[in-house]
């Protein structure tokens, strides 16, 4: 077969209604990592619904257990056709953030696949279940395509807790480096620029949350009695915001502003567009960095947000000074910022500026990444994303949003590519969320294609050791049929 007949069969597998099935079962697990106490969906999903797809594909596959305690399990596949042949680890979650059903339109469910309005509503269409579902179809229509003898051997990687931070995640990948060893990474999670734009992008920003708190006094006060004698931490505490960013978005802390936004970065960010789609919010004109385009200030700086903040009882304000007062923040930021003294910083910044009496408490955190624009692996997708769909996709040096790649880029120390296939207005994390089947279907081409063109001589694969690429024997069972894979609704000519 060639590489259109491998095409051709991942897109007949979306034509024909066998990849919109896959993900009404898939979207029908409640796996939530989000909340107090894990359900058992997160080990049924890994055990009942990809343990046996994978095997159909000739994987070895493994459920192991979290090394947190009461973390969800993570599943190895390792599809092993030779072992002098390159490898390719990929990667995707099982889990999903809470339902919450009652926040749904009418007629619409977190745990089942409604097709309404040119969409496909459910939890975990867009994030990760529908992205990881597209990401394998397409490594089962090469694998078909390719008679089961793909040229490199494939490594799946599968964690049921990236809404929950990805707990035992890094720790998991130091403790099985052996059994994740790879050469390349590709992954798909996030979202493209914009949803007509194929995308790829390198890496992500980091993320720091962290809150600040400022407690008075134990009671509340009659604002009548004390008002202008005693401090109020609503307001003090709302100064100190003031003083880490501006009426205008711009962050006031030096030490926390980049210095990888280089010439490279900005030319790669040149016309990508930010916005503009039908469900998308309008751009607030002057807000952010100064001097910087929109798709700089996502991608290639930092921001600083408050994503919430309390004081007193808003729903029902009483005339009463409040005792206490807190904003939970978070930072975004790109490579070359010194995230891990963020502490430290805060802390000098506002005791500088007389904020002595706000503590600091830091929370959830991750590293940024960026795998150099100029990489062969980078040229390489580039190129086989214009040979399956005609125009040339949006390279982003990262992703505006944070997602645990600094496992699989400084852990297993592999090139990253991510491929979304989701867009900015799809609803992940919120209620509505859904995946737009026009993607999808132009998701499985793209997938189909990287994963042939991983098995020709143009791959920038590393130097061979002895015996790599020799075109051993497959080790893997490989009949190259995958029609039990796809449900047995079709064979591997149509699907």
């Amino acid at each position: 077969m060639t590489r259109s007949d491998c095409l051709a069969a991942a897109q007949a597998h979306f034509d024909c209604g066998a990849f919109l099935e896959t993900l009404r079962r898939r979207v029908a697990f409640p796996s939530e990592s989000d909340v107090q106490d894990l359900p058992p969906a997160l080990a049924h999903y890994l055990e009942a619904e990809m343990r046996p797809v994978l095997q159909v594909l000739d994987f070895d596959v493994q459920v192991l257990q979290n090394p947190v305690a009461g973390a969800g399990p993570l599943l190895v596949a390792r599809r092993i056709e030779a072992a002098a042949l390159p490898t390719v680890l990929t990667y995707g979650h099982g889990d999903v953030v809470a339902g919450r059903p009652e926040a749904w339109s009418p007629g619409l469910s977190p745990w089942q696949l409604t097709v309404r309005d040119g969409k496909w509503y459910g939890r975990g269409t867009a994030d990760n279940k529908g992205q990881h579902s597209i990401n394998l179809a397409g490594l089962a229509a090469a694998i078909a395509a390719r008679r089961g003898k793909l040229g490199y051997n494939v490594t799946v990687l599968l964690e049921t807790g990236e809404e929950a931070g990805s707990p035992g995640l890094q720790a998991f990948c130091h403790m099985h480096r052996e059994r994740l060893r790879a050469d390349l990474f590709i992954g798909c999670d996030g979202p493209r620029v914009q949803a007509g734009r194929p995308t790829i992008f390198l890496g992500s920003r980091g993320m720091v949350n962290f809150s600040l708190r400022l407690q008075a006094r134990q009671r509340g006060y009659h604002s009548g009695n004390w008002g202008g004698v005693i401090a109020n931490p609503a307001t003090r505490l709302a100064n100190a915001v003031a003083s880490l960013v501006d009426a205008c978005g711009v962050m006031r802390i030096e030490g926390l502003r980049p210095d990888s936004l280089t010439p490279a970065v900005r030319a790669a960010l040149r016309g990508i567009p930010v916005g503009g789609g039908p469900d998308d919010p309008p751009l607030t004109q002057g807000w952010g960095e100064p001097g910087l385009s929109a798709a700089e200030r996502l991608m290639g700086w930092n921001t600083l947000e408050v994503l919430a903040m309390g004081a007193g009882t808003p729903d029902r304000p009483v005339n009463a000074i409040p005792p206490s007062a807190v904003a939970h923040c978070q930072l975004r930021f790109v490579v070359g910022t010194r995230w891990r003294e963020l502490p430290n910083l805060l802390r000098s910044h506002l005791d500088a500026h007389g904020f002595e009496d706000v503590t600091i408490e830091a929370g959830m955190q991750g590293a940024a990444t960026r795998l150099d624009i100029d990489h062969p692996w980078v040229h390489w997708a580039r190129q086989s994303m214009v040979r399956t769909c005609g125009m040339a996709p949006a390279v982003l040096p990262n992703l505006a949003g944070s997602l645990p790649n600094e496992v699989f880029a400084e852990t297993l120390g592999l090139p990253t590519l991510w491929v979304p296939h989701s867009y900015p207005a799809c609803g992940q994390h919120g209620p509505d969320e859904h995946l737009l089947p026009g993607i999808a279907r132009e998701g499985l081409r793209i997938m189909a294609g990287l994963y042939w063109d991983l098995g020709e001589p143009a791959a920038p694969w590393p130097a061979p050791a002895a015996g790599r690429r020799t075109g051993a024997p497959a080790q893997a069972g490989g009949s190259g049929c995958a029609r039990a894979w796809f449900g047995g609704t079709c064979g591997p000519r149509a699907c």
